[in-house]
């Protein structure tokens, strides 16, 4: 099989890593991506708001709903609930990623750790087949449960990027990983394309909402199955912190170890830099990602089965995407290349509020330019952080970069639902974005990333 160089662990060599190995760690993101795809981008959002307004007392089916829900007593629009939710959700991941990135640095079960979030998480979408009704609060507490162990398994997955090649071969193997997730959620996606197409019903809501229950469902079984192939193939790769702490208790050690990283963190300026760059775009990124079903099912009037084949179209161009700028990366660097995406996501932005009601077609338009830059801005930012992680502590800095991606990504929904709330229209708070966009491009220009990754003691790539 063909063998890439890997760092080094101690004074030897680290095991070359295998195509076979690098071939499991792809097929997890063809796991998981079926969560993010069919559950968090097209289905979830319309469900659980449908669902949350017949709690509030709104007939299945009707064009508006102006009532409201009170989750512990708290009075929320409606329309309000699910973007609170995924703020709520992010939010607490940042007590939880940090902690599983220092576990999984200290233990020498990576794969483990990997699998038990991975197999809470399809467990908890699976569960989701128990929401009918108004039950709101029990899909809230599902959801939850869902999101917070996807980003914990997410930490582990990314914490194997660095040992599995050298540093000029990070972007391409991230690239190879992200892209393979998205054609593997985009045909779950295809699948339940079909579904919707043939067991709706014109006049019978009740039908469609049965129909997005179960899509939601076959996620879960899809992510589970496909996790049994990383952990049948990747290698445990444990740090020399893990090596010298066996037979200690992980756990207590993990907290020990997060706690000096967190007071010596300050020794890398520049890799904290790049982190807030990245925590300022992507909060951008996940918003569009989040929130794009609601808007077009709610501001824009669109049909399910548009919205589906939209994403759909998003993700096999995302496919592409993702590879080709992997490809660019090569000749130019991926900090340049990320630096140019972030220009065609404001460019994204923009078009999308002017984006007419009820026009299908230019929203599909719209979802080939986003999977066009969508899956290399962020598998490339996923391999430069790479280069700028201390060896040995992979898993606590993805941790960090993991809440980065996801555990701060609520800034975006909550004002999202915060104009909601105030004006009624999703269309005003895609103005809100734009400054996610820019600042975060300004951020990351401003980063001397050569320097920030000798900083790391790191080898930077021969293009940057």
């Amino acid at each position: 099989m063909a063998e890439t160089a890997t760092p080094t662990v101690g004074d030897a060599p680290a095991p070359a890593s295998t195509r076979r190995e690098r071939t499991g760690w792809y097929v997890y993101d063809w796991a998981n991506s079926a969560f993010q795809t069919t559950v968090i981008t097209v289905f979830l959002g319309p469900f659980l708001t449908t669902v949350t307004e017949l709690a509030a007392g709104c007939e299945l089916g009707a064009d508006s709903c102006d009532g409201f829900v009170y989750p512990l007593g708290i009075k929320v629009a409606a329309g309000s609930y699910y973007p609170y939710l995924i703020s709520l959700s992010v939010f607490l991941t940042v007590f939880v990623l940090p902690v599983m990135g220092a576990i999984a640095d200290r233990s020498l079960h990576k794969k483990r750790l990997l699998g038990g979030a991975a197999f809470t998480g399809a467990g908890a979408t699976v569960a989701m087949a128990f929401v009918t009704g108004d039950r709101y609060l029990l899909g809230g507490a599902l959801f939850l449960i869902a999101n917070i162990s996807f980003g914990a398994a997410i930490v582990v997955y990314n914490s194997f990027l660095p040992q599995l090649g050298g540093p000029d071969e990070r972007d391409g193997i991230s690239s190879r990983g992200w892209a393979l997730g998205y054609l593997g959620g985009g045909l779950l996606l295809a699948g339940n394309l079909v579904a919707v197409t043939l067991l709706s019903e014109d006049g019978n809501p009740q039908r469609t909402l049965d129909v997005a229950r179960w899509s939601i469902v076959s996620a879960g079984v899809w992510w589970a199955l496909f996790t049994l192939v990383p952990l049948r193939w990747l290698r445990e790769r444990p740090t020399d912190a893990a090596l010298a702490g066996a037979g200690g208790n992980v756990f207590t050690d993990g907290f020990r170890q997060l706690g000096r990283t967190l007071r010596e963190i300050k020794a890398y300026p520049l890799t904290l830099f790049f982190l807030l760059a990245f925590l300022v775009y992507n909060d951008g990124i996940q918003t569009v990602i989040t929130l794009a079903s609601q808007y077009g099912t709610e501001e824009l009037r669109l049909g399910q089965s548009t919205l589906i084949t939209t994403i759909l179209l998003v993700q096999f161009l995302a496919f592409g995407g993702a590879l080709s700028l992997g490809a660019l990366a090569r000749r130019i660097g991926a900090w340049k290349t990320v630096l140019l995406s972030l220009v065609l996501w404001t460019g994204v932005i923009v078009a999308a509020f002017r984006l007419p009601a009820e026009a299908p077609l230019p929203f599909m338009v719209l979802g080939a330019a986003i999977g066009l830059v969508l899956g290399g801005s962020q598998a490339l930012s996923r391999s430069l952080f790479s280069q700028l992680i201390p060896a040995g502590k992979e898993g606590e800095y993805y941790g960090f970069y993991e809440i980065s991606d996801k555990g701060t990504s609520w800034l975006g929904p909550l004002a999202f639902g915060l104009v909601f709330q105030l004006t009624s229209s999703y269309r005003v708070g895609l103005v809100s974005l734009l400054i996610f966009f820019v600042v975060g491009f300004l951020l990351l220009l401003a980063v001397p990333i050569r320097r920030a990754i000798v900083a790391a003691g790191n080898t930077p790539p021969r293009v940057l």
